[in-house]
């Protein structure tokens, strides 16, 4: 069975061009032209990846991936942007997309991302099922969710699997480099940012007091790690 990707862009253009490239990479195309139709389509159907622009009619590609997230979608996303604006990147990563793409693009790397991101899900999708307790934080895998003192926590894909390695390194200090190629999948230019960020979302959720962290250390010059609280 074909992997199916939705093509979500209002440039008749770009989704004809992804559309063909797709195809012949083996893949199987659908589209939507807006936000609102990728919704629709997003929620009636399994993808193994959305490609979603930031700029969008009815509703925009941000507003797009937090709905999707909100409601337990957790397809894949490659978020495409036309923008410079680091502003923009970080937050698409924030609210659940797994990559992004500044346009102008070429076909190949779109398709080198989608088999990287796709595997990569995969991957943690088969790995490592078995439920994990830390302290008093209990990690559900095959839920992407976590629970603390009987109440769930939820998180966006990247949170989880940020959450779920460092668990599977328990004790190890693991530098922001490692973690931008475990979670992330490919090199993000140094840009380690991304890392501390998310780092952040998890201390939020998971620390009695995220200023004062007991589970996830920092190791100053070294990286963070996960341990048991004392």
């Amino acid at each position: 069975m074909k992997q199916k990707i939705l093509i979500v862009d209002d440039e008749v253009s770009i989704v004809t061009l992804l559309t063909y490239n797709m195809e012949l990479a083996g893949y199987e195309a659908d589209y939507a032209y807006d936000g609102l139709e990728a919704i629709k389509k997003a929620r009636a159907s399994h993808f193994d990846l959305i490609i979603l622009d930031l700029m969008l009619p009815e509703m925009d590609g941000m507003e797009v991936c937090k709905f999707l997230r909100a409601n337990r979608v957790d397809t894949p996303i490659l978020m495409l942007t036309a923008k410079e604006d680091e502003v923009d990147k970080i937050l698409g990563l924030e609210l659940g997309a797994d990559d992004y793409l500044t346009k102008p693009f070429s076909p190949k790397e779109v398709i080198a991302r989608t088999k990287a991101i796709i595997r990569r899900s995969g991957q943690s999708r088969q790995s490592g099922n078995s439920t994990m307790k830390i302290g008093d934080l209990i990690i559900y895998p095959e839920r992407y969710e976590a629970e603390m003192f009987g109440a769930t926590i939820t998180f966006t894909r990247k949170e989880f699997e940020l959450l779920h390695y460092l668990a599977n390194h328990l004790g190890n200090v693991l530098s922001r480099d490692q973690l931008l190629s475990a979670v992330w999948n490919y090199d993000f230019a140094g840009d380690t940012r991304i890392v501390d960020v998310h780092v952040s979302h998890l201390r939020e959720k998971i620390e009695p007091d995220s200023k004062q962290p007991s589970y996830i250390k920092t190791i100053r010059g070294l990286g963070y790690k996960l341990e048991e609280p004392k």
